[in-house]
């Protein structure tokens, strides 16, 4: 099974002027692309320029996702100690009342 190749913008944009100007049945034969794969890209150029071609899949890299894992477990330790805070005040706040109380 074939993987999926990801084309720069740039490579997008030498490919549709080298279909402009070679032709597209050359062009997508030479690159092994579908004709409908060509024609999006130049209808995404048409519409939005550059930015259209831009790939939408943003691959994450491993070190970011070890990071990212590192910061949702931080922030569920921090969670946790912001509970077990809260239970202590309570907890000194009902001694100290019985202590006040006890004392009169």
């Amino acid at each position: 099974m074939k993987t999926k190749r990801s084309w720069t913008v740039e490579q997008k944009l030498a490919i549709l002027k080298e279909a402009d100007e070679s032709g597209v049945t050359a062009t997508i034969r030479k690159h092994q692309i579908f004709g409908n794969t060509l024609y999006e890209w130049r209808q995404k150029y048409l519409t939005s320029g550059e930015a259209g071609l831009k790939s939408a899949y943003i691959r994450t890299s491993p070190d970011v996702k070890k990071l990212e894992a590192e910061i949702r477990m931080l922030k569920e330790l921090v969670a946790e100690k912001e509970l077990t805070i809260r239970i202590k005040d309570e907890l000194l706040k009902k001694t100290l009342v019985r202590h006040k109380n006890d004392a009169r």
